[in-house]
Order: structure tokens, then C-alpha cells, then sequence
């Protein structure tokens, strides 16, 4: 065995979304880094969809961008639609997406990787992670060259032992055309990780010049289309169309009559695939009753006829496939031009790890990605980014960076895997966050960028505009709370010219604002603010005025959310020592060994009563151990 005569600070393992994000936050925060792959080609592959964002996915992208990562920039600078979700709901819904033109995608974050400084980039294909002492000192790669390093972060995607299924025809593969890493499993388990199995898959990729657009339902961006980062002033590159069309009884037809081809339903797949995106044969299947399923017909990019068909994901044969793309409307004389396949691969359940991504087994060691169970580029670049954070804190030897579940969709992500044993792939959702109406897309920055700056992810230049915002916000704001309007005649006449009711007594514009029927961009003709607003400030403004009676509730919640955080439970401790705990509970908060009391609360199997007797004995042992000091 040889070694590389350079040593890391932080190695990352894989150059997908979260290996991306992990190795540019380590190296911007002064570590000397290594991101591995086993194809430059690839880095940063949307292997999948060519989108990124969507509903609760947008809010995880902005805050990634709030707190200094690179995925929000990178699909402005190549996105070739964006649209803006859920428009018509409540603002702690709405969410971003944007369509990628995905080479462009990859080749732009494959040019920011190559010229970040303290960053070195290495096609290796890893065999071993090397320990001593239970700390992780780096990996072996193929070649039999070690490369050693302070912290070592595995983001190795759908290659641990890969393998992609079509029909009845499996072969080892990380995805279609590449190779899997076959022996890294094999690593985990001598150091005595628990590895599980999970199933993802694609659709099939057609030709754009065989498909009849003229009939499907055509699908344009917002004419005003939104950034995603808060740096990108605006999107100034020409949008293309997307279009809808839909599977119909011949479809589930020609899907029920060859189920038994199907890997997924011949038993050839073992492991579990995502709930809340299923392969048409599981829509067909479980549910019935619908008689078409939706057709999202997207564009690969601006320089390839290869078109996406988002939601006919699938594991039958290729025969099969092509009767079944032939059957939907639109797609009579589609030319498929890749195959829709499964791809099934190892992971390791995310209990095995602390709110920081470490292992708790291995230490040094972190994890990200789809190898914690997750699915979603979104996911696994908010991963990433807190375990690049995570590792290059501790080479520093300062305190981790832990976000909770009041604070951000990354906390509420990350808490979560460490805490619920997801045995299925993870997807965010605006629903999962009990806070949602603080975790914005609009307030990502006012949440997160002092934190990123604080880390030294957050760029002078960024921070200041940051600061001119919130300055501006809060000022704005003031005025409104503090500029009051007398019912006199001069005043109803301009409430009446503005499309405002009369008022019977003085009241302010941001009472005005409050009421349902009233915008902001009224109150501007009633009394205008002596410089004008960016559009986001008074967007900001308007929300946090019309809700402030529910932000202040929900406040007052994560107040009291905030206590059992702060009651931390010291890793030591012993549960079996605890008497009156039920089994079960016990068990889960030995396996778990959650960081605080409010972690502890969210464990399956641990009732309010085995809290109530926790905080006691945490207290008791707490005491004792002061008393020895």
C-alpha cells in the first residue's frame, strides 16, 4: 500500500450534489480538501429529473444559498425554466422550482469545484476506510494508494453495490452506463455499521423531434421569473416550455398485463423505494381507480433533443416500454433514447449518526446523501453542506453548527433521519416542519446568513447586501407601525382612490395592512416610502406585517420548543440506570442517544411519561457529576 504524499484536512467521498456542497464549504472555510469520484465526468450529474427545487425542496435550496452554499447560484446561472409553486396559498407554502438545463448544470459546478481554492478534485474509485484508534484517517483507494485525512465524508449516492434492473436483465451498475463501488459495504460492515437496501429509478428519455407537442398541454414559465439565490439580482436568460400530457387506459393496461416482467413486481427487487414517487407500475397498481396518471414532458437542456418524461418511472422490459410510451398521447411515434430503469443500492440508516452527520460509531467519520436514506438533489446537497460544515468545525476544534427543527428545513431534515429510523427513501415536505410559517423561502437569509457568515461561508460583498436588506425591512416596517391616518375628508378620499375602505378612527398604514383585502402595493399610494423599496423588501414587509399575529404564535411555541432543545443529555449516560423507563423506551433512547430531552421526545417508543422521568435522572446524574468535579 502506498500513500499520497499530501494530507487533507477533510476528504469527501462521491461528487454528487451533497459531495459538491460538502467539499466547497470545507475548502471556503480553510480546510485543505479532497472531493474523490469515480468519474470526473459526472460531477454534479442530475441523474434523475432535470429540475431542481419544488414544493419544501425550493425552501431546502434557499437555505443552502442563506447559509453560503453553491446550488442556488448554480441553477440560476443554467436553469432554462423557473416557475414559482403554490402561488395562490399562504406564503410559508409557496416554493421554487426551476428546470436545468442539466449539462450545463454539471459543467458549471464541475468549473466552480476545479478553481476553488484548497480544493484538489481526484478520479479514484475507494475500496476501504481506513481507521485507527476509532477515529477515521482516510481511504483506500482501487489502486492500493492510501490518501489520508483529519475527517473523511462519504456521499456515495446509489453506487454502494448498485444495481439496475430493466426487466429481467440486472447488472451491477451506480446508474445506467457507470460502474458501482462495490467493496466500500463491505468497510462498513467490519466496522460494524448497519447497512440496509433501497430502490430508486427513471424514466425514459425521448427524442424531441419524435414527439407531438402540438397536442399536449403546454406549460411555460413565470413571465417574472424568481431567483433562487439571494446574490442573483435577476434571470435574465430566455426561458423554454415544458409540457403535460397523460397516461389513459391503454397505458395501465398494456402495465397490468406485463407485471410479471417488472422487476419491481417479479420479486427481483428487494429493496424499499421512495413512497412519495412511485414507479407507474406501483401507480397503476395502488391506485386503481384513477384512470390516467400526469406526463411532465421537460427538456434535458438547451443544446439536446433528449426530453424527460417526469412520472412514468419504471422497471419493465424494454419492449414493454416502448407500447407503453406509444400509448400516451402525444407520444404515438416517440423515439426512446434511454430506457427507464431501477437502481438498487446499500445505505445506511441514518440513526447510526449525531445531529452533526458524524458516525457515532467511527469518529471523524461523516455521512450525506442518499447513503443516510433520503431522496432528492435538494436533500442531499442540505446534507452535504452541513456535513462539510460539520467536518471542517472540527478540524478547527470549534463547536458543531446544529440547526434545529424552529430554525430550518435543513434542521428538520436532519432531525428526522437521526431520529425517527426512516426504513423508506426520505422526501422533504412543507408538512413535515411544524414551524412552517417561519421556515419561509422568503426569510431563508434573515434566518440563516449571520450564521453563514459566522462560518466564514458568507462572502463580504453578500453580507453587506444582506445587511441593507434587513435594514431596510426593518425600517420600513417602523414606518408603517408609526405612520397613522386621521379619518378626516382628504383622508377617506384617498383611502377611496387607493380601492380602501373608510376608517372611523386614526389608525396606522400597518393596521391597514393587516386586512385581507389590502397589498402593499396600496399602502405605497396612500404614503410611499421617501426611497423606493426593492421588490423583496416590500414583499418581506407585507408578510410580516399581515402575519404577525400567527409568526408571534408560532413564536411563542418554538419558546417553549426551545427549553426541551436546550436540556442536553451528556452522551455518557447510562438508560439502563433509569428505573420506571418501559423497555422499549430504553432500548430506542440507547440506540438513538439523542443530544437533548426534545430529541428524546420525538423517538418512537418514548411516551411524555418516559420524558417526565428522563428529565429527572438527567438532572440526579447532572448534579452528581458536578459534585465530583
Amino acid at each position: 500500500m502506498n500513500t499520497y504524499h499530501k494530507q487533507y484536512d477533510v476528504l469527501v467521498v462521491g461528487a454528487g450534489h451533497a459531495g459538491c456542497e460538502a467539499a466547497l464549504a470545507a475548502a471556503r472555510m480553510g480546510c485543505e480538501t479532497l472531493i474523490v469520484t469515480i468519474n470526473l465526468d459526472t460531477i454534479a450529474k442530475m441523474s434523475c429529473n432535470p429540475a431542481i427545487g419544488g414544493l419544501a425542496k425550493g425552501h431546502l435550496v434557499k437555505e443552502i444559498d442563506a447559509l453560503g452554499g453553491e446550488m442556488a447560484k448554480n441553477i440560476d446561472k443554467t436553469g432554462i425554466q423557473f416557475r414559482q409553486l403554490n402561488t395562490k396559498k399562504g406564503p410559508a407554502v409557496r416554493s421554487s422550482r426551476a428546470q436545468a438545463d442539466k449539462y450545463a448544470y454539471q459543467s458549471e459546478m464541475k468549473r466552480v469545484l476545479e478553481r476553488q481554492p484548497h480544493l484538489d478534485i481526484k478520479q479514484l474509485l475507494v475500496d476501504e476506510l481506513l481507521t485507527e484508534n476509532g477515529k477515521c484517517i482516510g481511504i483506500l483507494g482501487h489502486t492500493q494508494t492510501a490518501y489520508l485525512a483529519k475527517t473523511v465524508i462519504l456521499t456515495t449516492g446509489t453506487f454502494l453495490k448498485g444495481l439496475v434492473h430493466l426487466g429481467d436483465v440486472s447488472y451491477s451498475a451506480g446508474r445506467a452506463g457507470e460502474s458501482s463501488a462495490e467493496k466500500l459495504s463491505d468497510s462498513f460492515l467490519s466496522l460494524g455499521f448497519e447497512i440496509g437496501r433501497l430502490k430508486t429509478g427513471t424514466p425514459p428519455r425521448v427524442n424531441a423531434h419524435t414527439v407531438n407537442f402540438d397536442v399536449m398541454e403546454i406549460q411555460p414559465g413565470d413571465q417574472q421569473p424568481r431567483p433562487f439565490s439571494f446574490s442573483t439580482e435577476q434571470i435574465t436568460q430566455p426561458q423554454l416550455p415544458c409540457h403535460l400530457t397523460y397516461t389513459n387506459e391503454k397505458t395501465h393496461q398494456i402495465i397490468r398485463d406485463n407485471l410479471h416482467r417488472s422487476a419491481m413486481y417479479s420479486g427481483r427487487i428487494t429493496g424499499i423505494g421512495p413512497r412519495y414517487c412511485p414507479s407507474i407500475e406501483d401507480k397503476v397498481v395502488r391506485f386503481a381507480d384513477k384512470d390516467r396518471h400526469q406526463v411532465f414532458v421537460e427538456p434535458e437542456g438547451r443544446d439536446t433533443d433528449e426530453i424527460y418524461l417526469n412520472g412514468i418511472s419504471a422497471s419493465l422490459p424494454e419492449d414493454v416500454q416502448v407500447d407503453m410510451v406509444h400509448s400516451i398521447k402525444g407520444l404515438e411515434n416517440a423515439e426512446i433514447m434511454r430506457f427507464a430503469y431501477a437502481v438498487e443500492y446499500d445505505f445506511a440508516p441514518a440513526t447510526q449518526l449525531y445531529p452533526t452527520l458524524e458516525t457515532k460509531r467511527v469518529e471523524h467519520l461523516y455521512f450525506a446523501g442518499q447513503l443516510n436514506g433520503t431522496t432528492g438533489y435538494e436533500e442531499a446537497a442540505a446534507q452535504g453542506l452541513m456535513a462539510g460544515i460539520n467536518a471542517a468545525l472540527k478540524v478547527r476544534a470549534e463547536e458543531p453548527l446544529i440547526l434545529d427543527r424552529s430554525q430550518a428545513y435543513i434542521g428538520v431534515l436532519i432531525d428526522d433521519l437521526v431520529t425517527k429510523d426512516i426504513r423508506e427513501p426520505y422526501r422533504m415536505f412543507t408538512s413535515r416542519a411544524e414551524y412552517r410559517l417561519e421556515l419561509r423561502e422568503d426569510n431563508a437569509d434573515l434566518r440563516l446568513t449571520e450564521m453563514g457568515r459566522q462560518i466564514n461561508l458568507i462572502e463580504a460583498e453578500t453580507y453587506e447586501r444582506f445587511q441593507i436588506k434587513r435594514k431596510l425591512v426593518e425600517e420600513e416596517i417602523n414606518r408603517l407601525e408609526h405612520t397613522r391616518l386621521k379619518p378626516s375628508l382628504d383622508t377617506q378620499t384617498l383611502l377611496k382612490s387607493a380601492g380602501i375602505s373608510e376608517i372611523g378612527q386614526p389608525t396606522s398604514l400597518a393596521e391597514l395592512l393587516k386586512r385581507p383585502e389590502i397589498h402593499y402595493g396600496q399602502i405605497k399610494q396612500l404614503a410611499s416610502n421617501s426611497q423606493p423599496l426593492p421588490e423583496v423588501v416590500e414583499e418581506q414587509v407585507e408578510i410580516q406585517i399581515k402575519y404577525e399575529g400567527y409568526i408571534d404564535r408560532q413564536t411563542t411555541q418554538i419558546r417553549q420548543f426551545k427549553k426541551m432543545e436546550h436540556f442536553r443529555i451528556p452522551i455518557d449516560f447510562d438508560y439502563t440506570s433509569v428505573r420506571s423507563l418501559k423497555t422499549e423506551a430504553c432500548e430506542q433512547l440507547a440506540k438513538i442517544r439523542p443530544i437533548s430531552v426534545g430529541q428524546a421526545s420525538r423517538i418512537p417508543g418514548v411516551s411524555p411519561a418516559d420524558i417526565s422521568i428522563l428529565m429527572v435522572w438527567v438532572e440526579q446524574y447532572k448534579r452528581q457529576m458536578q459534585s465530583q468535579v
